[in-house]
């Protein structure tokens, strides 16, 4: 397996410190606002991460902290009139409900930064005592200057990084590029006693403080948004190598690339913000991890209805695909025949494909075109000789692609029930505007397809008569709300649109 380590910049074999147990810690959110798609990308791919480390047969020791104390979290505390703290729960546990709408398992322990101050007081107070910190104005600094490596992760210079638009201004900073360990109480705002003053400790100290604490020094994988590289993981790695007087803090560090929406980032001040929430409602859990994963994970990702909805179609076909499968079974003798060999054969490079492409730097976008490619297949082996396929193969074609699509995260029968559920909610919908047309037709009725049926009929007796123009205006109202008609020999069907 090759993990492309931010760090080295170059791609690596992956081989974790202890050869059973992946040791990963990914940073979580900043509780004083519920996530929108830009922010869930980390999760989906991380989630993934974990689930094929568990399908190759490593045990994986997940840790995603809560940041619970911040200057954002205080600013929406004051907004709200309420603590700091009943913010943080409060999203905190608005973010869960998102993970699991998601379908994403939870990692296996959530720090939350307010439960270790006391450990970052016992880190600053260790950096202050080595020459790394100082105190000024009753905040303490990192000096960057005295960790000579300051940098290697982000691969810019002290100029780029001291032009960089995140670094903090101070006037008591002897330099601009030192980042705040422990922020002085401000009036009104919560703080911890400390040898410093009373305070609160800086966002860079609270990830190595707990990834060090709950995973031990010189963990495998450390995880992130590409935003995050600098500064936040540069300065994690200074202060944690500064205080642990070795290196590395982290083995392997990995980073997304960032989703924009028309190529810009979403930003409240241009009003292009897409709840999580919100487009799970559109699209589902499945069908939204497509997107984040047919894309390499470091690549950026442009927020795309058209590509979602080309995607929702191609899962579509993966699960009409598996019930075919399903159906197929139960009827095949056990004959084995040339279109099953051929079956058998890409199956077997469909397991390899996957497994090529996802042990190489977690390529998810080849490994989704492979699953898409064997699909094509089993229809081209359904259609030549579903009756003389082997059941065993029926039977592996199946599993293949259940285990393939749970290792992505993606579930056919929720994908299903989000499909089902959705039509339920667009015919309540479409039944209140289908009133309306069928009356302007004088058509009254309040069963949804009684109505349509009755149009159809109507349609079909206009088109006997010859008055075309009238059959063509029921066939366009029906397709304006939602229902499209189709002629075949057998006589003319419907669907509702998004079914």
């Amino acid at each position: 397996m090759k993990i492309n380590n931010t760090l080295t910049k170059k791609k690596e074999n992956f081989n974790p410190s202890d050869s059973k147990t992946v040791r990963m810690y990914v940073c979580g959110p900043t509780v004083y606002n519920l996530i929108h798609i830009g922010n869930a990308r980390v999760y989906v791919f991380f989630d993934v991460v974990r689930r094929y480390f568990e399908h190759s047969g490593y045990s994986v020791k997940y840790v995603s902290n809560f940041t619970d104390i911040d200057d954002k979290i205080i600013k929406r505390a004051n907004e709200e009139g309420i603590s700091f703290n009943e913010v943080a729960r409060k999203y905190e546990e608005e973010f869960l409900k998102d993970i699991d709408a998601l379908g994403l398992k939870h990692a296996d322990l959530t720090p939350r930064a307010t439960e270790y101050v006391n450990e970052m007081i016992e880190m600053i107070g260790g950096l202050i005592k080595k020459g790394y910190a100082y105190e000024a104005g009753g905040d303490v600094y990192f000096s960057v200057e005295k960790f000579p490596s300051y940098g290697k992760l982000s691969g810019r210079s002290p100029e780029e990084m001291r032009a960089g638009e995140r670094v903090e201004p101070s006037k008591y900073k002897r330099d601009p590029l030192d980042f705040a360990l422990w922020k002085g109480a401000k009036p009104g705002e919560p703080y911890w006693d400390s040898p410093f003053g009373p305070g609160r400790p800086g966002w860079h100290i609270e990830c190595s403080v707990m990834s060090v604490k709950l995973l031990g020094f010189g963990f495998d994988i450390h995880g992130g948004g590409q935003d995050l590289i600098f500064p936040h993981h540069e300065n994690e790695i200074a202060q944690a190598e500064a205080y642990y007087g070795k290196e590395p803090f982290v083995r392997y560090w990995m980073h997304n690339g960032l989703l924009t929406v028309r190529s810009e980032k979403m930003a409240k001040s241009l009003g292009n913000i897409i709840l999580l929430r919100d487009a799970l409602k559109f699209y589902g859990p499945d069908v939204l991890k497509l997107f984040y994963l047919s894309t390499h994970y470091r690549s950026p990702l442009d927020y795309s209805q058209e590509r979602i909805k080309e995607l929702e179609k191609a899962l579509k076909r993966v699960l009409e695909t598996r019930k075919r499968l399903a159906g197929t079974g139960e009827k095949t003798k056990e004959i084995t025949s040339e279109t099953g060999k051929r079956l058998e054969q890409k199956r077997i490079w469909l397991e390899n494909e996957f497994e090529r492409a996802m042990s190489d730097d977690f390529n998810t976008a080849k490994a989704v075109a492979a699953i898409f490619e064997f699909i094509k297949e089993v229809n081209s082996a359904l259609d030549q000789a579903s009756d003389s396929l082997d059941v065993s193969v029926i039977k592996r074609s199946k599993e293949t692609i259940d285990k393939l699509l749970g290792v992505l995260g993606v579930d056919l029968i929720r994908f299903e029930e989000f499909l089902q559920k959705r039509i339920e909610n667009s015919k309540d919908d479409i039944l209140m505007k289908l009133r309306g047309t069928a009356a302007y037709f004088g058509i009254e009725g309040d069963d949804l397809e009684d109505l349509i049926l009755k149009l159809i009929e109507l349609r079909n007796k206009e088109r006997r008569q010859k008055n075309f123009h009238r059959a063509d205006e029921i066939r366009n109202k029906l397709s304006s709300i939602g229902v499209i008609l189709e002629d075949t020999p057998q006589g003319t069907r419907y669907k509702i649109e998004g079914a």
